[in-house]
């Protein structure tokens, strides 16, 4: 069955930096796009970033763009989320998701597997 289990998360300071990695079985990982999104205690989940299935384009929201940086790797079957400048506004728990096809999804409905997640949070 198809499993996203992320990794990576921790406690960093300001300006910090950490890597999240999510690692992909069930499926294959090379035909479908993937994307990072996040929750913040209280608020919604939000859509950070996507990578299409052959990672030949990548997309940020606003509030992370410049400062994060979506990779995958085929052959791992793995997906990766570097972030960098990290700011307490980050602090959420990060998730891991597939999307339906080979493209970006616009809407996070159109994901149809997600991980469990993996806690980020941004303190000094």
């Amino acid at each position: 069955q198809v499993q996203l289990v992320e990794s990576g998360g921790g406690l960093a300071q300001p300006g910090g930096s950490l890597r999240l990695s999510c690692a992909a079985s069930g499926f294959t990982f090379s035909s479908y796009a993937m994307s990072w999104a996040r929750q913040a205690p209280g608020k919604g989940l939000e859509w950070v970033s996507g990578i299409y299935s052959d990672g030949s384009d990548t997309y940020y929201a606003d509030s992370v763009k410049g400062r994060f940086t979506i990779s995958r790797d085929n052959a791992k079957n793995t997906l990766y989320l570097q972030m960098n400048s990290l700011k307490p506004e980050d602090t959420a728990l990060y998730y891991c998701a597939k999307a339906h096809g080979t493209v970006v999804a616009g809407s996070l409905d159109d994901y149809d597997y997600w991980g469990q997640g993996t806690q980020v949070t941004v303190s000094s």
